[in-house]
């Protein structure tokens, strides 16, 4: 097609030594080290000062442009500060981070000395490495100019370079659940010093697998300590670990489940599974200097289109769970730094990126749940900026729109493409996972179909 040639004159490719420095290596990612880089004079006026929040901290956010607290920040800041346990329902991209870490600080810089060897006082907990990173940047920011050290652990990285800092203590740790157990079992981090516990995201910790390890996070936790719990939605799971790590909590809910921003312009185009590739580089080479998000349901799918993309001349990269942590950090240093202007991802990048230079989200397969679906288009329309998502829907995919669309309580405006006149097959809604039923409706259990020629397998009959 002659799409694919006029990208050529764009391609530009990330720098092999971006992210070369000792400093900046994943092992070693540190947050507000104690630095003080920058000396604000305190803000001890403004609505975030009247909250409670402490002067140096507000006149850090103010320089970042946090003049008004967003409707979660604006709720449930009081209630932090006055050390309550909250439960907080909204989507991502509503401010839950400042809404949870500008208390949180505020109250550590209380204590006015330096935490024990291998404790820390203050535990973010996050399912996802990129999340982590994220919640760590905002911290580092939030905290600059402080005495609040602060330190970033996710598998991936060298579990050495991290038992080697945690040696010394820190004031606030951010970790994924795994690689925190990791270190909880080499006795290099002890909990019975934390005195502030956030969750962030919960539901997707429990949709991961990560139960069973919060279980056994909660009981290594002093009983009198504070819990933040956020989360997008409210499974029936999240109800027992609320009651598990919760006392009394002040519930907070902004934003109902399932609903987008305002701002995201929407929009489903059916087409073909085979055609959506080309599709794809149809609506790219549309805004070539603009930023875009590529979702995919798996990591050989993501990183083969990224190949693809990468062949037709598109400076584009991945993140997927194949990848290692190094390669993800480059990965994203170079989307923010617009030296990629396509990043292909699977859900791992769903929740968590702040990236407000993005402008359009592209879901190339549709996420088999629902609710991912608001968290992938919340990567664009950020920072009061507005934002385009478009769905790709091949015929087999029909069913996971509809359920969509079910859970928005609003239909997707269709933009192109031929309308399917009925979903497909109804028995694909009533069927058990992965298990096919016969005419009348009956279970019954998969068979794996042979390799030999039909001829030849037991109990056939040879045409005539």
């Amino acid at each position: 097609m002659k799409v694919f040639m006029e990208q050529k004159n764009f391609r530009r490719r990330p720098s092999r030594g971006q992210n070369a420095t000792k400093r900046n290596q994943p092992g070693n990612f540190r947050a507000n080290e104690g630095r003080k880089a920058v000396s604000r004079d305190p803000l001890p006026t403004g609505p975030f000062a009247e909250m409670g929040i402490d002067p140096r901290i507000n006149a850090n956010i103010a320089a970042m442009g946090l003049n008004a607290p967003t409707p979660i920040q604006e709720r449930g800041i009081p209630s932090i500060v006055d050390g309550r346990d909250v439960l907080g329902l909204a989507q991502t991209g509503t401010g839950k981070t400042a809404a949870f870490g500008l208390p949180m600080l505020t109250r550590l810089i209380k204590f006015g000395k330096k935490p024990d060897p291998k404790t820390c006082r203050a535990l973010i907990l996050a399912p996802t490495r990129e999340l982590a990173t994220q919640i760590a940047t905002n911290i580092d920011a939030y905290a600059e100019g402080t005495p609040i050290r602060s330190f970033r652990v996710v598998g991936g990285a060298s579990i050495n370079v991290q038992t080697d800092r945690l040696s010394r203590g820190v004031d606030v740790l951010i970790a994924t659940p795994g690689r925190l157990m990791d270190l909880i079992e080499r006795r290099a981090i002890s909990l019975e010093a934390t005195n502030y516990l956030v969750l962030d995201e919960a539901d997707q910790m429990l949709d991961i697998g990560f139960i069973h390890t919060l279980r056994k996070i909660a009981k290594m936790l002093p009983r009198e300590r504070q819990t933040l719990m956020f989360s997008a939605t409210m499974p029936k799971l999240m109800s027992e670990l609320s009651e598990t790590y919760l006392t009394d909590p002040v519930k907070v809910a902004v934003n109902p489940p399932g609903q987008a921003a305002k701002k995201i312009e929407q929009g489903v185009h059916f087409v073909t599974q085979g055609d959506k590739a080309s599709l794809l580089a149809e609506y790219m080479s549309k805004h070539t200097g603009e930023l875009a998000m590529v979702f995919g349901r798996t990591k050989h799918g993501c990183e083969k289109l990224t190949k693809l993309l990468d062949k037709w001349g598109f400076a584009v990269a991945a993140i997927h769970g194949n990848k290692s942590q190094g390669q993800r950090e480059r990965a994203l240093q170079a989307f923010r730094a617009g030296e990629t202007k396509v990043l292909v991802a699977t859900d791992v990048a769903a929740r968590g990126l702040d990236i407000p230079d993005v402008a359009h989200v592209y879901n190339y397969d549709l996420p088999n749940v629902p609710e991912n679906y608001v968290h992938r288009i919340g990567r664009t329309a950020r920072a009061g900026r507005e934002g385009r998502a478009v769905a790709f829907c091949a015929p087999a995919e029909v069913a996971e729109l509809r359920a969509i669309e079910r859970a928005m309580k609003a239909p997707i405006p269709v933009i192109g493409g031929e309308v399917p006149a009925a979903a497909p097959s109804a028995a694909r809604k009533g069927r058990g996972r992965g298990k096919p039923m016969d005419a009348g409706g009956n279970k019954r259990p998969a068979r794996r179909p042979s390799r030999r020629p039909r001829s030849q397998q037991a109990g056939s009959n040879p045409v005539s």
